[in-house]
């Protein structure tokens, strides 16, 4: 039996009800508390299922033809879409498109790549991994723009850290975004966390990597935020040119940041800096969070050193709350 339609109104026993019954359509609508054009459409109808909700005519450019070279190309040679894409431009379609394209995938089933490798081998698919998986001390970095104050000649930079196993976040202001702000706020974080730091995820700017200062566009490790973890013995990863949403956790959490900056008039940057740091501790103690079974991140992070101290440098202390 094929699912009800979450919006309808009717289920498919009152449908066959309507059907067979003898009454009036206005009798049946106010019966069953529904319009006369809905007694009617199910008066007409054979079934009282729902019907499949695609267009009777799917608008793409790809023939019938086409779509089935597409599908054995993926099949056989497991392309990636990007690179698929490439290829029926170049040989196939001129005018296919990106999103078409993976529209035709999934109508035909073959949109999921990992699946097909693991078919290919005899295996079953292995489960992506989610943020739940990880341990404690996979750090996201990230910087926001802070306003402009009133007393302030220039505006000022928000260097946040977020650790992905218990969203625990650290944050500090500075007046520069440079190599001197990044090596300095990645201190500040080692010795604030009680976790130990094993991996710092960043993005591509300058402050934190000299990626695209070679035409391989490698880093060459000897940029200073780098040898600050290699000192510290943390792993730097980054982000994929153009993903920032591999860095999306961060963003997330500068998005509250936005949203209390934009509810509060401040009159200098003392209380910009105040304010952020009073909200940085309410979210580490009393904010819980949906990822974490309704626990808040310092809650979290006593259950993780329950389970793993060898993961910790410290213990964790959780602010007292108000009294009742």
């Amino acid at each position: 039996m094929s699912e009800i339609h979450p919006q309808a109104r009717t289920t498919p026993r009152t449908r066959a009800e309507i059907k067979a019954s003898s009454a009036s359509l206005t009798e049946l609508a106010e019966r069953y508390n529904v319009s006369v054009a809905t007694v009617r459409k199910w008066k007409r109808r054979e079934t009282p299922e729902d019907l499949s909700h695609r267009p009777h005519s799917l608008s793409t450019t790809l023939t019938a033809a086409q779509e089935a070279i597409v599908v054995e190309l993926r099949r056989l040679v497991l392309l990636p879409l990007d690179d698929l894409l490439v290829i029926t431009r170049e040989f196939i379609n001129p005018h296919a498109s990106r999103s078409g394209l993976d529209r035709c995938l999934r109508r035909h089933g073959v949109a999921n790549l990992r699946a097909l490798q693991a078919e290919l081998v005899g295996e079953d698919p292995a489960p992506p991994k989610t943020f739940k998986d990880y341990e404690p001390g996979f750090v996201h970095v990230d910087i926001k723009y802070l306003p402009q104050m009133p007393d302030e000649a220039a505006r000022r930079y928000l260097f946040v850290a977020i650790d992905r196993a218990t969203r625990w976040v650290f944050l500090r202001i500075y007046a520069h975004q440079s190599e001197a702000s990044s090596t300095d706020f990645l201190r500040r974080l080692c010795q604030a966390a009680p976790m130990k730091i094993q991996t710092v995820l960043t993005d591509n700017g300058s402050q934190f990597t000299d990626r695209f200062t070679s035409r391989t566009r490698t880093p060459s490790g000897q940029h200073a935020f780098d040898q600050r973890c290699q000192a510290l013995g943390i792993e730097h990863r980054l982000c994929p040119p153009r993903h920032p949403q591999t860095n999306g956790m961060v963003e997330r959490f500068n998005g509250r940041i936005s949203e209390v900056i934009a509810q509060t008039r401040f009159a200098c940057a003392e209380e910009l800096e105040t304010t952020l740091t009073h909200y940085a501790a309410t979210y580490n103690h009393r904010i819980p969070q949906r990822a974490l079974d309704h626990l808040s991140p310092v809650q979290a992070l006593k259950q993780w050193r329950t389970r793993r101290p060898d993961l910790f440098v410290k213990r964790v202390y959780e602010q007292a709350g108000l009294d009742i």
